[in-house]
């Protein structure tokens, strides 16, 4: 009875609307709000050892915008948005393959498995994979030698910006993949099949009807893309070799010699980042026509 009784009370309290509002409101504060609100005011600390002086500073953030720190945002930025669009372009012809090219069921759930199983996967040992096959000893300088395309190993294969990008896209791409199979698998066929009756073309389908209707799992599969790859720090200490500093591997490195505010300021500036590409990523759907992004997932 005691049991039944006090289920009996938190149905009644979660059944509230406002009460229910609430608890989430509290809840995500708790969870999200309060480290990142911690965060933002560390940044602004003088560091002394393992903890913090009150001595409000902005020390971190002009080393970040007078430094090297700069190159390290703007290196992550630009390497972040080329390997998304890589992983964008080659998963949503797949994605939309597998929605609605692929009607053997088996085939699908086995190829939508395989594309869980690389997130149960270490990052590092996915990754360092990758040192076999592009070292000067590896896979490709051995086939590039042997077809006669070269005489001697290439050296930029591994332990630079092309390396990580090769070795980003693999891990990200089923973080692609999922949002743009969702969106396109609820596009009903008879849509397609109605622009295919008035006469439009592979092409002009795709264009007018497919990729406006799938917006939301663009927008989604970039977020869930963009987003991981800001803070990834194995992939480029793996196969950048200590050449190609990022975010996520500058933040482990200041955490490391204790400066706490610089590494607070660099995770800060990310945060910012991510909400203005938001901003600006969601004015130009709107731009395009995108509208609502989202209301074709409502349920």
């Amino acid at each position: 009875m005691p049991a039944r009784a006090a289920l009996a009370l938190v149905e009644r309290l979660t059944g509230s609307g406002r009460l229910g509002l609430a608890l989430f409101v509290a809840c995500w504060s708790i969870a999200v709000l309060v480290p990142l609100s911690g965060l933002l005011f560390a940044s602004f600390l003088t560091g002394r050892g393992v903890g913090f002086l009150f001595v409000p500073t902005t020390k971190a953030y002009a080393e970040i915008i007078g430094g090297f720190r700069l190159d390290v945002v703007l290196r992550t930025l630009r390497l972040a948005a080329i390997i998304t669009l890589i992983d964008l372009l080659v998963a949503f012809p797949f994605a939309y393959w597998l929605a609605k090219g692929l009607k053997h069921q088996g085939v699908k759930f086995f190829t939508l498995v395989l594309l869980v199983i690389p997130f149960f996967l270490s990052a590092g040992a996915r990754t360092i994979v990758w040192r076999s096959i592009l070292g000067r000893e590896g896979a490709v300088n051995l086939v590039l030698m042997t077809v006669g395309i070269t005489d001697h190993p290439i050296d930029w294969l591994l332990f630079s910006e092309f390396a990580v990008v090769i070795g980003s896209v693999g891990p990200y791409f089923p973080s692609m993949v999922w949002p743009l199979y969702l969106s396109l698998s609820l596009i009903d066929d008879d849509l397609i099949s109605a622009s295919r009756d008035l006469g439009a073309g592979p092409w002009a389908t795709l264009r007018y009807v497919t990729i406006p209707l799938a917006l939301p799992g663009v927008a989604a599969g970039i977020i869930f893309t963009l987003v991981p790859l800001l803070g990834d720090n194995v992939v480029s200490t793996l196969l950048g070799g200590g050449r190609v500093l990022l975010i996520g591997e500058s933040v482990n490195s200041l955490v490391g010699v204790l400066n706490y505010p610089g590494a607070a300021a660099l995770s800060t500036v990310v945060l910012a980042v991510i909400i203005v590409l938001g901003w600006l990523f969601r004015a130009a759907l709107r731009a395009m026509g995108g509208g609502d992004l989202f209301a074709g997932l409502r349920l």
